[in-house]
């Protein structure tokens, strides 16, 4: 496992971790490899725990030792060497002397009078980021500074790709804000590196793969797009909707939600193939150190007989890895685990199936996360606490299938019951799905559960905890949800997990807030404005843990690509219920046209949470679906 820290629950990102991985900030460390290692030996001043992350990031620096102020820390493993005392540093035999910390002067000014004269000393500000991506000056280290993603990235003789988001943060007070993107192509060469300027208030932006390729007269590649968003303020995540679609008169299109930009130890919820599928990961390296051969692999879920990936990835290159090349004969609704070692942000599969692809993403398994005995025992005022929302699209043209999938390594059974609700909020079914164990192989069709006349306009379904059999939960319950045109074929799948939902009172900072402390009872939730003449359209949920408005207060906001508010218009959802929404039936096409192709619809409402899934169809079979994203 790569030696990073970089996300906790608890504490939030590790902001050391960014400056350290980011792209440029390699290539310095590289050079500053090089400098250390012609002058000799070097000794690392550890004063803040961080020379294990700088060793795995850099591990060319030629080491001496690692030194330490802390009495307690004396003896700790940092990276493979033990921390000494920073006294014992004059007797180091190093010729260089690296304070492992940014913004250093200080630190610097007091270890200087230590040392032999002829020793040198350099810090980390050796490899900061160029003052023009830094929007805090004043703090190099605070969040803001690396609001970073990667994207996944392609454009061939078949496929392009289209990453549409919008510059949230002019909301909350940016004014300044602009791009850095690096291409990296399958390889993890440089294809093309360009900076570009958001719009000035909360307009739409759109980075489109025919656009850059057509820009540096690039040849066909499939990697990944690192972007760095400068300038930010309130978010310190660059939130997008990435659509992947046919160029070629093909039928293949599908969206996917931001990748996580933290990598993680574990993922889960990679589907296995059906027998007419085929299955690929995309393994892409989020760091400029190559992922050596071994160092990955991938699990049936549950059985703890892990396969490894015997493939070395180089630096911020992209392996397409065959799902039936290491599991033949595993067959869908099984699932498989990804043992990433912390080598890659939130992987993307590609399932083909007669000629149609769809592309989605697995989630990060939480390796923190124990099972809460106070779930069990939750106050009445919590209702049924924590759920898992999706949407049943209309029956007469979809089939709606769930498959819930373990989410934390110590998740040994799920105790799960699914409850179905119309349009307007009426509970028409309930099922217990029974106590499942971990290595499960459960998918449920909706078609199973209600007669074929019921639901023909849609619905949605909520997973919920059912402890009449025992169990165990600790609310980070997830499922896949895939949905079939019954004609075409054409499939679509998306992954989350449970929260609770419009409740007064808390637990454990649920519900959840966009912004802000819990409980979180209101939305902001972003559609984009179709696709190459597809249109664009989304599922909105109301969904309540306990009793709460009986209709919710929505407002469809259409922004144009500079940030204009055009129109607005509103709805409202019963309680429990839900809607699908398209902006071509509440906007006038006039309207439309003017906001443009980076135009969009904000999902407002003060006095509920909603839930969303967004998409595009082209009217012919063709559709996508996944989970919205708010800010």
């Amino acid at each position: 496992m790569l030696d990073i820290e970089t996300f906790d629950n608890r504490r939030g990102g590790n902001v050391v971790y960014k400056a350290l991985a980011h792209p440029l900030a390699a290539e310095a460390l590289a050079r500053l490899a090089l400098k250390l290692n012609k002058a000799g030996a070097t000794a690392i001043y550890d004063p803040d725990g961080i020379a294990g992350p700088l060793l795995a990031l850099s591990p060319l620096i030629n080491i001496e030792g690692i030194y330490v102020h802390d009495t307690l820390a004396v003896g700790e493993a940092r990276g493979s060497h033990i921390a000494r005392p920073l006294t014992d540093l004059p007797h180091s035999s190093a010729a260089t002397v690296l304070v492992a910390a940014f913004d250093a002067g200080r630190l610097t000014a007091r270890i200087k009078a230590l040392l032999p004269a002829t020793w040198g000393i350099v810090t980390l500000d050796d490899v900061k980021l160029p003052d023009g991506l830094v929007t805090n000056v004043k703090r190099y280290l605070d969040p803001v500074n690396f609001a970073t993603n990667f994207v996944f990235f392609r454009d061939d003789d078949h496929f392009a790709t289209r990453l549409t988001t919008a510059n949230y943060w002019a909301g909350y007070g940016a004014t300044a804000v602009k791009f850095f993107h690096r291409l990296f192509d399958e390889a993890g060469a440089v294809l093309a590196e360009w900076e570009t300027p958001a719009p000035t208030k909360a307009g739409g932006f759109i980075i489109d793969s025919r656009e850059v390729r057509q820009r540096f007269n690039l040849g066909a590649f499939t990697g990944q797009l690192f972007i760095h968003a400068v300038g930010v303020a309130g978010h310190d995540v660059v939130k997008y909707a990435l659509d992947v679609y046919s160029t070629d008169n093909g039928a293949s299109l599908s969206c996917t939600h931001d990748a996580n930009a933290w990598p993680s130890d574990r993922f889960a919820g990679l589907p296995a193939p059906r027998d007419d599928e085929n299955v690929v990961l995309w393994a892409q390296n989020s760091h400029a150190v190559a992922i050596p051969a071994g160092a990955m692999a991938l699990d049936r879920m549950g059985t703890e007989a892990p396969v490894k990936i015997e493939i070395e990835i180089p630096a911020f290159a992209t392996l397409p890895l065959d799902v039936a090349a290491f599991f033949p004969g595993l067959k869908w609704p099984a699932q498989i685990e990804l043992r990433a070692g912390r080598h890659l942000v939130r992987p993307r599969y590609e399932v083909t199936r007669r000629g149609r692809t769809r592309i989605a993403h697995i989630n990060v398994e939480r390796g923190d996360l124990q099972p809460d005995p106070g779930i069990k025992i939750l106050s009445s005022a919590l209702g049924r606490g924590f759920l898992l929302p999706f949407p049943i699209m209309p029956r007469q043209t979809y089939k709606t299938i769930v498959q819930p999938t373990p989410m934390a390594i110590s998740e040994m059974n799920m105790p799960l019951r699914v409850d179905i609700f119309d349009t307007d909020g009426g509970k028409i079914a309930e099922h217990y799905i029974g106590l499942l164990p971990r290595d499960h192989n459960v998918a449920v069709d909706l078609d199973d559960l209600l007669p074929p006349d019921v639901l023909l306009a849609g619905g949605h379904a909520e997973l919920v905890y059912d402890f009449r059999n025992g169990g165990d939960a600790n609310g980070w319950l997830h499922a896949l949800f895939r949905f079939e045109d019954r004609v075409s074929g054409h499939a679509a799948e998306s992954s989350f997990g449970a929260h609770m939902f419009n409740t007064m009172m808390t637990y454990k900072g649920e519900p959840q807030s966009y912004n802000g402390p819990p409980p979180g009872l209101s939305t902001r939730l972003f559609l984009k404005l179709g696709l190459l003449g597809r249109s664009s359209f989304c599922v909105l949920i109301y969904p309540a843990s306990a009793a709460w408005n009986e209709k919710s207060s929505t407002n469809l906001e259409l922004y144009d690509q500079e940030g204009l508010l055009l129109d607005t218009k509103s709805l409202q959802i019963a309680c429990s219920g839900s809607a699908i929404v398209y902006p071509t039936a509440y906007f006038e096409t006039e309207k439309l046209h003017a906001a443009g192709d980076a135009g969009y619809v904000l999902i407002r409402d003060m006095t509920c949470r909603l839930f969303g899934f967004h998409g595009v169809t082209d009217g012919a079979g063709s559709f996508s679906l996944d989970h919205m994203f708010g800010f």
